[in-house]
């Protein structure tokens, strides 16, 4: 059993705050907000038909969008309340209940993508492992696309000396989901890792 993660203790202390998350990303998508820049990218890095992991998926709004343009994905999530909503509002991709930490589907992807800083919600513990289980599901060819915020307790430095050490090296480096470059007092990252050899 590995630390619990932080949304999981940040669900503890307060149990309706998984269904405000729901129901804020619902409200968005009514309004006609994008929802699918995140998407958007990780559709370009990969043939049509790819098999992408929406590691950390939430509610599904990044993976939903991925299987509508045609993808085969797979969302896991440690909030079972999010995936529940994942199946509900995105039907089609295949939606788990898990910890990134204990992640093993047995099966590789042509691309993961990390988004909503999920990186941030786990327990600090575990932050090199899931980099190394995101390592273990990606093919050899396949990348994996990390974003999160500055400021969440997780240095961007620190992050990429992890995913080096976990087999994973920065193949392209953004400060959004919409291609602008990273810069030193850039407040997001958007991390593009191919894995070494």
């Amino acid at each position: 059993m590995v630390e619990q993660s932080m949304w999981m203790r940040k669900v503890e202390a307060d149990p309706g705050h998984s269904t405000w998350y729901v129901e804020r990303f619902r409200t968005m998508a009514r309004n006609g907000d994008d929802l699918a820049g995140e998407a958007r990218l990780v559709d370009a890095m990969v043939g049509r038909g790819a098999r992408i992991l929406d590691a950390g998926c939430g509610p599904g709004r990044v993976g939903g969008a991925l299987a509508a343009a045609g993808h085969d994905v797979v969302g896991v999530d440690v909030d079972p309340t999010l995936i529940k909503a994942a199946e509900e509002d995105h039907p089609g991709p295949r939606w788990l209940v898990g910890d990134l930490a204990e992640l093993d589907l047995r099966e590789r992807f042509d691309a993961i993508v990390c988004a909503g800083n999920v990186m941030t919600f786990l327990a600090p513990s575990t932050r090199g492992e899931v980099l190394r289980r995101f390592r273990a599901h990606v093919r050899d060819d396949g990348r994996a696309a990390v974003g999160f915020g500055a400021g969440r307790g997780y240095e961007f430095d620190e992050f990429l000396a992890d995913a080096r050490t976990a087999g994973l090296e920065p193949d392209l480096l953004l400060s959004t989901w919409d291609l602008r470059p990273f810069t030193t007092d850039a407040d997001f990252l958007v991390a593009i890792l191919r894995p070494t050899p």
